[in-house]
């Protein structure tokens, strides 16, 4: 993202690591000051309990402030997507914009007194099972840093990295011949240097789906590349987020009647999204959303684009050409660009070590619904259950709770220790 390999100065630092003591965190090691970060960051100092809160970039809410286009803005209610102790401004919109979002995490920063470690990128983490501790080793990866490499130790950890900590990038054959520009998603920021162009977004969830929304609105010419069944939902019923009303409905009525009533009015608005290339899947979205942590599509314009002919939707790809693409379909066709929307993915089996009976080789929870934000000897999880921010808020309270408990009996002790001696 900032055009340096922090890994690769791991290995030139080593020999400086071996020098160094480590230094004891009386708390919390936090990796990672995205929002899920910083919840649980001013969670814990709520209740009392310090933290060093680690982060690789430069800012806190790098994923927001490098790796967003323009337009974004949240896609529910700012009241599901506030963090812990502090709310959005009553003047901001229902759907606060990208800016406005950092704006806030800044300010929840001011008011919580947090002070991440930037330019600090995480090497290995592992539980020490003689000291009975975690031991987590940093590299400085800032363009004039010295290779500085620090050893954290501490009794809890807590890994709040992100289910977008990377990006995916597929391996499609001709991908070296392509001459037009090739991007994924998270370096797109507007449409203005694509007017007139035929551009070709692979990927439709929301970013992509609305990244051909953006394209249509600087008089590009996108094309939409649907690669799979998906669930496709206005954002808002009768002037309510669909996200509030399904809340309210899964409170009185069982999932797959939610469903069904979500589908139900989607065809009355959208029509047959299927005519558009939308195929549902089997499973209904509130169903999919809690068996697999697959988000629906929340339209803000895309289906009126793709009705009118100002979005092609075409089917998925199998190679890159000199000049375009070639579809599944046999077909080709050229574009003077290609955005793969094609997501991220979790960094955790990257660095934390010895942990596959707490997470799955993806590196997310393997026990999302039941406690999964709790692991063993003092490991945490929080924003990684694929339940948004308000699930990572909710984590967040979890965890500082669960923590203070040992804390202050850990704190007793040593007050007793002190006495007796």
């Amino acid at each position: 993202m900032l055009g340096y390999s922090c890994e690769s100065r791991g290995k030139e630092a080593h020999d400086l690591y071996l020098n160094r003591m480590p230094m004891w965190v009386d708390g919390a090691i936090i990796v990672g000051a995205g929002p899920s970060g910083m919840a649980t960051a001013a969670c814990l100092k709520e209740k009392g309990v310090p933290s060093v809160l680690i982060e690789k970039a430069e800012c806190i809410g790098s994923l927001w402030k490098h790796r967003t286009y323009d337009r974004l803005h949240l896609h529910i209610p700012k009241e599901f997507c506030e963090l812990p102790l502090m709310p959005f401004p009553a003047s901001y919109p229902t759907y606060p914009n990208r800016q406005q979002f950092l704006d806030y995490l800044e300010s929840y920063a001011r008011h919580f007194d947090i002070q991440p470690h930037f330019n600090e990128s995480v090497q290995s983490a592992h539980y020490d099972t003689d000291a009975e501790i975690w031991r987590v080793t940093t590299v400085t990866c800032g363009r004039s840093s010295s290779n500085r490499v620090e050893e954290y130790t501490a009794r809890w950890l807590i890994v709040a990295s992100g289910e977008n900590a990377e990006i995916v990038m597929p391996k499609l054959p001709g991908m070296k011949d392509y001459h037009g520009d090739l991007m994924h998603s998270s370096m797109y920021k507007n449409g203005s240097e694509y007017v007139g162009k035929k551009v070709l977004v692979v990927g439709c969830g929301n970013s992509g789906m609305e990244i051909a929304l953006d394209l249509a609105n600087f008089n590009a010419k996108p094309s939409l590349v649907v690669r799979g069944p998906v669930h496709v939902l206005p954002r808002e019923i009768f002037g309510t987020s669909t996200f509030s009303v399904a809340v309210k409905l899964m409170r009185t009525f069982p999932v797959w009647l939610t469903d069904w009533l979500l589908v139900f009015y989607t065809w009355l608005t959208l029509g047959n999204v299927a005519n558009y290339g939308f195929n549902r899947p089997k499973e209904g979205p509130m169903e999919l959303k809690h068996k697999v942590g697959k988000t629906p599509i929340l339209d803000v314009g895309t289906v009126n684009k793709i009705k009118s002919g100002h979005i092609k939707v075409v089917p998925r790809v199998t190679s890159l050409t000199n000049s375009g693409v070639r579809f599944e379909n046999g077909l080709t066709d050229s574009y003077d660009a290609v955005i793969l929307a094609t997501g991220y993915r979790s960094n955790v089996p990257r660095w934390l070590k010895g942990e596959e009976k707490f997470f799955t080789v993806d590196g997310f929870p393997k026990r999302p619904s039941t406690n999964g934000w709790k692991g063993d000897h003092g490991l945490y999880a929080v924003g990684l259950g694929r339940k948004g921010l308000l699930g990572a808020s909710m984590d967040a309270r979890n965890i500082a709770e669960d923590i203070r408990k040992c804390y202050e009996i850990q704190k007793l002790a040593e007050r007793c220790d002190r006495l007796q001696r």
